[in-house]
C-alpha cells in the first residue's frame, strides 16, 4: 500500500535527506572553448537560464530522480518554487550533481519535499494530492493516460499540466524532419504517451507537452553516448549498422530541462506541443566520430554489417533505431524564444567529462553482440 512519508526538519513539512557523495556536473554547463584535440580542453561555465513564471508555484514532479529531473528540479527549486517530488522511494530523493559544490546541494535538498507512492495506487494519488494542492504538475514519468486522470480528479484547480511526451509517437515517414502537425502512430511502443495527449486535449485542462527526441548527457541511464564510449575506451572498432549515414538527432538534457522552464507560465504553450531536441542532425558515422573527438579519442574504426545476416537474440547490437528519425524544432525557437545552448560535440564533452571519463557509468560494457558481428567480419575479410 502506498503512503505519504515525510521526515521532519525543524521546518513542519520539510522532508531531509541524507547528503551523497557525487562525482557529476554543474548544472549550468559547460562550453567548450578551444578546438577539441584529444585530452587537451579548457572549460568554462555557461551562464544560467532564469525561470520567466511570474510567481512562485506549488509543483509536483511525479518522477524527478533519475536523470531529467535531477536537472529540471534544481531550476524550479532556485527560481523559489517548492518543489515535491512523486516516487516510490526506491531511488535516493536528491543526489549531488558533478561540480555542485556541498553548500548548494544542501541548500537545493534542504527545500526538496517528497511524496512517497505508486502513481498506480490512483486512491492514494488522489487522496495525497488533493490534500496538498499543487499549483503545476510535471509529469516526468507518464506512460500510459490511466495513470494521468486520477491527478485530474485530485486538483480540480490546476494551473497547467506539463507533459514529457516523445517524438517516437510519430508514424514512419519518407518526408522529415518531422514536425508537430506530422501523421502519428498509434501502434508506436510510446502508444501510451499518445493516448495521454489525446487525454489531455480533451480534458480542459490547461497542458503542455513536450516530445523529446534522443536525450543525452550526464546521468543517462539510457546507453545513448555511453554505448560508444565504452567502445572507444576499450580501444574496439564501432559496429554500425547498414551504411551508417542514416540521420538521427540528440539534445542535451540541460537544454530538455530549461525548455521545460520555458513552457511553465507561459500563455504561448498553453495546450501544445513542442519538438525538443539538438540544432543538428548527424549520422551514425558522424555520431561515432562526435564521441570520439569529444572523449579526446583518436579517429573510430567504424565496421558497417547488415543486421539481417545476425541473430542477436534479445539483446540490442546497436542503441538507435536504424532509420532516418529527426525532428523540427523551430516551433519551439520562434514561439518560446528558446534554443539549445550546447551543439553536439560540446554536449558529447560535457556528458563524457562529467560522466563516463570519472569513470560513473549506468551499464557495464557488453561487446559480445560486437564480436559476434567482428567475427563474422574477419571471416569474410580471410
Amino acid at each position: 500500500m502506498a503512503r505519504l512519508v515525510v521526515v521532519q526538519q525543524q521546518q513542519h513539512k520539510h522532508p531531509s535527506f541524507s547528503l551523497l557523495p557525487s562525482s557529476l556536473s554543474d548544472f549550468n554547463g559547460i562550453r567548450l572553448q578551444t578546438q577539441l584535440q584529444f585530452k587537451k580542453k579548457v572549460w568554462q561555465p555557461k551562464g544560467a537560464l532564469h525561470v520567466t513564471a511570474s510567481s512562485a508555484k506549488r509543483i509536483l514532479i511525479m518522477g524527478g530522480t533519475r536523470f531529467i529531473g535531477m536537472f529540471l528540479s534544481r531550476l524550479l527549486v532556485k527560481e523559489g518554487h517548492q518543489v515535491t517530488l512523486f516516487t516510490r522511494g526506491k531511488a535516493p530523493i536528491t543526489q549531488q550533481l558533478p561540480g555542485e559544490s556541498d553548500k548548494d546541494y544542501t541548500d537545493f535538498s534542504s527545500k526538496i519535499l517528497h511524496l512517497k507512492g505508486d502513481r498506480k495506487d490512483f486512491d492514494f494519488v488522489k487522496s495525497s494530492l488533493s490534500a496538498e494542492g499543487f499549483d503545476v504538475v510535471y509529469d516526468i514519468n507518464g506512460r500510459e493516460a490511466v495513470e494521468v486522470a486520477p491527478i485530474f480528479e485530485a486538483l480540480p484547480k490546476l494551473e497547467q499540466y506539463i507533459y514529457c511526451s516523445s517524438a517516437g509517437v510519430y508514424l514512419k515517414s519518407d518526408l522529415l524532419p518531422h514536425f508537430e502537425t506530422d501523421a502519428v502512430d498509434p501502434k508506436s511502443r510510446h502508444k501510451g504517451k499518445l493516448e495521454t495527449e489525446s487525454l489531455l486535449e480533451s480534458s480542459g485542462v490547461n497542458w503542455t507537452s513536450i516530445r523529446p527526441v534522443y536525450i543525452y548527457g550526464p546521468l543517462n541511464y539510457n546507453p545513448v553516448e555511453e554505448w560508444f564510449f565504452h567502445r572507444l575506451k576499450a580501444g574496439r572498432p564501432i559496429p554500425v549498422p547498414n551504411s551508417g549515414i542514416q540521420i538521427t538527432q540528440l539534445g542535451h538534457v540541460k537544454d530538455l530541462a530549461r525548455a521545460f522552464i520555458d513552457v511553465l507560465g507561459n500563455e504561448k504553450a498553453s495546450k501544445q506541443v513542442f519538438n525538443i531536441s539538438g540544432e543538428k542532425y548527424v549520422t551514425f558515422n558522424g555520431l561515432a566520430r562526435a564521441c570520439a573527438k569529444a572523449g579526446g579519442f583518436p579517429e573510430p574504426e567504424i565496421i558497417h554489417y547488415n543486421p539481417k545476416e545476425f541473430d542477436f537474440g534479445k539483446k540490442k547490437a546497436f542503441p538507435f533505431r536504424d532509420q532516418h528519425f529527426f525532428a523540427s524544432i523551430e516551433k519551439a525557437k520562434s514561439v518560446l524564444g528558446w534554443k539549445p545552448e550546447f551543439d553536439l560535440v560540446e554536449g558529447l564533452a560535457d556528458s563524457y567529462n562529467l560522466d563516463f571519463g570519472r569513470g560513473t557509468f549506468r551499464k557495464a560494457a557488453d561487446f559480445s553482440t560486437d564480436d559476434i558481428i567482428l567475427g563474422k567480419s574477419l571471416v569474410l575479410q580471410s
